[in-house]
């Protein structure tokens, strides 16, 4: 019976042992899933980054040129702008279906403000930002007040909104010639600076600040952490004290004006005013915020991950292209990025939760 007693101190000892271990592990993992939860952002980064590694050494030095990756910053510059916008509104644990239609009649407002009342420019351009605005905020009046449903409030109102733009344009397009001439100043965002090879627009740029900003907003204010609050869980967020319907009406007027901006940077863009241009601008920011991991249920996400997101379409769109590949192979891996983000958030929240 003595001899016994050493062997069960040293079974009990293993199990102690093998249980710390065990939980140590866990407690790696669950670091890391925490670290992925609250940087929803390096997944992007990372699938962005290795794409473009990817196509680098497929394509070689073509691809990894200062002029081709600076011409795919400017070919996603509207989406990126507008994505700013619909991450705002996902964050939120909404939708924004509007957004493209808000930002294309904004810019006719703009042009038709000018050029049909013979206002001068800057003062077409507040219009045209204060009617984006207005659009958000009666979105978010319905939302936050009426408390309708997201999805069908901005569908509604990308209908309408998409009917106003063709009526009150006339579906007539101002041509650039047009612009340059009398208001140069519409297409400012559509300028640019050479540095080396590289060619930054001032629309680049430009998108590059607002998401500076906007990032600052949501992660250095109490106005960001009540935009997460109100995402991840509007009724506890209410009883601590959290305006929820305050903070939906800036989500959605907020939504709005960069929406307004957008137009006068798809001005620059184009180098004119189309009624016709951004038609498929809603579907491609949210797959732009959905592949930047921002999260479909709200509370989760960030606008520099919407940036990454938009990257990586315009990657992927521009290695295809410079590769020779069927343009439908773009849509076929953008399309399993999407399922693959959606599964791997809901992962990461069941495992987080």
């Amino acid at each position: 019976m003595a001899d016994e007693a050493p062997q069960t101190k040293t079974s009990s000892t293993g199990a102690e042992g093998f249980a710390q271990f065990a939980r140590r592990r866990r407690g790696a993992s669950e670091r890391a899933i925490y670290f992925i939860h609250t940087h929803p952002a390096i997944i992007p980064l990372a699938v962005l980054t290795a794409s473009i590694v990817v196509f680098g050494l497929v394509l070689g030095a073509r691809f990894f040129s200062p002029f081709t990756l600076t011409l795919v910053m400017q070919q996603v510059m509207i989406v990126g702008i507008v994505a700013i916008a619909q991450t705002l509104v996902i964050l939120t644990a909404g939708i924004d279906l509007s957004v493209g239609a808000i930002m294309v009649c904004s810019s006719v407002v703009m042009g038709q403000c000018t050029f049909r009342y013979g206002l001068p420019p800057e003062i077409s351009i507040v219009i045209g930002l204060a009617f984006g605005t207005a659009c958000g905020l009666v979105s978010g009046i319905l939302v936050a007040i009426v408390r309708l449903p997201p999805f069908i409030v901005t569908l509604g109102m990308w209908q309408i909104v998409l009917a106003a733009n063709f009526l009150y344009s006339r579906n007539e397009t101002i041509r650039s010639q047009d612009i340059a001439e009398q208001a140069p100043i519409l297409q400012y965002f559509g300028r640019d600076i050479q540095i080396g090879g590289a060619v930054f627009t001032y629309g680049v740029i430009a998108m590059l600040i607002l998401a500076a900003i906007v990032h600052y907003l949501l992660t250095r204010t109490a106005w960001g952490r009540h935009v997460y609050a109100v995402g991840d869980d509007p009724r506890a967020a209410e009883l601590a004290g959290v305006r929820a319907r305050h903070i939906l009406l800036t989500v959605y007027a907020g939504s709005g004006l960069i929406c307004g901006f957008a137009g006068w940077a798809l001005i620059g863009r184009l180098g004119s005013v189309s009624p016709t241009a951004g038609q498929l601008t809603n579907i491609e920011t949210i797959t732009a915020v959905v592949i930047g991991g921002t999260s479909l249920f709200g509370g989760r996400g960030s606008v520099i991950g919407s940036l990454f997101g938009a990257l990586i379409v315009g990657v992927f769109s521009m290695g295809l292209r410079m590769a020779g590949a069927d343009p439908q192979w773009t849509y076929l891996l953008i399309g399993v990025l999407i399922i693959v983000a959606v599964g791997f958030d809901h992962l990461v929240r069941r495992a987080a939760a």
